[in-house]
């Protein structure tokens, strides 16, 4: 098993280094002369930048004291997003180049080929060439028939053209170099950019109605504002949770569902990041269950700090809610501290007459959902794939990667989540929160 991840560590740190070499050479190595400003700063930066990606990635592991692992996290992590967009841009422009330099000598050889208008040339001509011209016809004509300078007759070459203007290859391959790595560059990082906003300005608020099976006339119309994969960590902090917070309030909603990961971090650290969820208003309560990222963070230590927030946990439990049953189980990643999903506690001993919503991080038990009957299971753990295209990835790991289906007769809605883990840089896979509003099938 140690051999099997070695290799697999020597192969990733071989990818990454390989990816680095070709970004340099085509936006530094390919665009600046050797020993320039330019060059060198390119240089420093390909050796930095992945070193602080890597501190990024490993400090929390590794116990670094928080304040640092905020210095690295933005240069760290948003470099991973950047190193992704900018290789797309650069495999799009390679493409481009072959095209690009074709038609750029295309036009050197139309522009070497265009005839010279030679009875134009004297209104063109500089002084000395006007004082060569003249001299070769005198010298013509004081050697003609009438000059009496015999048959000796000495013609004067009319001065050499200079050439056409062109490109020279090296000028025209550099030009190309620039104009791909450019458009490379503004590519990548506008798309970064762009993504960076997204998640800095907050999720968006989505809606969608679910018919369930039982539910009774009473409840025709329960909304559930739905957030998952907050990821309070060294760049999310206690801004993000308010931003969020206020969005929820905002949606009057009756039950409030925190479908997990709400951390990276220790509750010493996040602790007061996590503070604005104490003002989540509805008129049910907040619930809470565990993500994958609260077992890497201090599970129990955090679900003790959201009871005192005034939300409730749901560890492989079950409350009577609006006449349908509310259940959460705890998070796979909990089965190697012994506190995995316990789906037999949770809706074992249920009258599977009534409606009921789970509350479960990962989509991947919606096969025990609909084992134990279950109407509706909300879930999170995929961010929507956050980067495209890592929803191709997330697809192959999870049933549903994002919005709504059914599998049998259960129902599954997956949230794209209201943060970002590591880069917090979403492409394709906006942040939201979702008001699930439930309806009866007897109004």
């Amino acid at each position: 098993m140690v051999v099997v991840f070695v290799l697999v560590a020597v192969a990733v740190l071989a990818l990454l280094a390989a990816v680095h070499r070709y970004v340099w050479r085509r936006l530094i190595g390919d665009t600046t002369a050797k020993g320039s400003l330019a060059r060198r700063a390119g240089t420093v930066a390909a050796f930095v930048l992945p070193l602080l990606s890597v501190g990024a990635l490993v400090s929390s592991r590794a116990g670094v004291p928080f304040p640092v692992q905020q210095v690295l996290a933005w240069p760290g992590y948003l470099w991973l997003a950047a190193l992704l967009y900018l290789t797309l841009a650069l495999l799009v422009g390679e493409a481009v180049r072959p095209l690009l330099r074709r038609l750029l000598a295309r036009r050197a050889a139309t522009a070497g080929d265009k005839p010279v208008d030679r009875a134009a040339a004297p209104a063109s001509e500089s002084p000395h060439q006007a004082s060569v011209t003249a001299t070769a016809s005198t010298t013509a004509t004081a050697s003609g028939p009438g000059s009496g300078g015999g048959s000796t007759r000495t013609d004067l070459a009319p001065p050499a053209e200079a050439p056409a203007p062109s490109v020279a290859d090296p000028s025209r391959r550099l030009f190309v170099a620039r104009a791909v790595g450019g458009a490379a560059a503004v590519a990548g990082l506008g798309t970064v950019g762009h993504g960076t906003y997204g998640v800095l300005r907050g999720p968006r608020t989505k809606r969608i109605t679910v018919p369930l099976a039982g539910l009774p006339r009473s409840a025709h119309g329960f909304r559930i504002a739905v957030v998952s994969d907050i990821h309070l960590g060294p760049i999310l902090g206690r801004a993000h949770t308010r931003r969020i917070v206020d969005a929820i309030n905002a949606t009057g909603s009756d039950l409030v569902a925190v479908v997990g990961d709400l951390v990276d971090g220790s509750v010493a650290d996040l602790g007061p990041a996590a503070e604005p969820l104490a003002g989540l208003e509805a008129r049910h309560g907040s619930y809470f269950v565990t993500g994958n990222h609260e077992y890497f963070s201090g599970a129990a230590e955090w679900v003790d700090h959201v009871r005192e927030l005034g939300l409730h946990p749901l560890e492989n439990a079950r409350v009577e809610i609006a006449g349908f049953d509310l259940a959460g189980v705890n998070d796979v990643a909990g089965e190697s501290e012994g506190q995995g999903p316990d789906f037999a506690r949770a809706l074992g001993d249920r009258d599977r007459s009534r409606a009921s919503v789970l509350l479960a991080h990962q989509p991947v038990v919606i096969d025990e959902a609909v084992e134990y009957g279950v109407g509706l299971q909300l879930s999170g753990h995929t961010h929507g794939g956050q980067l495209w295209p890592g929803n191709l990835l997330a697809e192959l790991a999870n049933p549903t990667v994002a919005g709504y289906e059914r599998y049998g007769d259960t129902q599954l809605y997956v949230s794209r989540g209201a943060g970002a883990w590591g880069p917090p840089v979403r492409v394709g896979a906006p942040s939201d929160i979702t008001v699930v509003e439930l309806a009866s099938l007897q109004a």
